[in-house]
């Protein structure tokens, strides 16, 4: 990873397209962005590095996506690493369940990208993470 004044944020997102218009979008917001599009690549860097913020789809290639934060959230606790949960599921169940796992918000995809950007600059100030300039 870069520079450790720039918020550090990691991508599981399995779609391509998704996970490159939310990289391109949080770069140019001047974040540090990995991307990766499964859980146990996901599991593999943060044990290598740290990252200030996790942006996690609810669908991922081994499964559901909040059931692999439950399992994440035995070894990661929430204030060591914010999730932001990614969803093409709107339904209250769904939402309820992410904030169960251990996700701190939520955001149904496809989405507006202002919204994705407030998003993460809460969790991130909220978190004692840096803010981006």
């Amino acid at each position: 990873m870069s520079d450790s004044s720039i918020p550090q944020l990691l991508l599981v997102e399995p779609e391509t397209i998704l996970a490159d218009l939310t990289a391109f979008r949080l770069e140019l917001l001047g974040y540090g962005i990995e991307t990766v599009s499964e859980g146990g690549q996901a599991k593999d860097r943060l044990r290598r590095g740290r990252f200030d913020l996790m942006i996690v789809d609810t669908k991922l290639p081994e499964g559901d996506g909040i059931e692999w934060l439950t399992e994440l959230r035995l070894e990661t606790k929430a204030e060591d690493l914010p999730v932001l949960m990614f969803s093409l599921d709107p339904s209250l169940e769904t939402v309820r369940r992410a904030f169960l796992a251990g996700a701190q918000d939520y955001l149904v995809t496809p989405f507006d990208p202002t919204v994705l950007e407030t998003k993460v600059q809460i969790l991130l100030s909220t978190s004692g993470g840096l803010m981006a300039v």
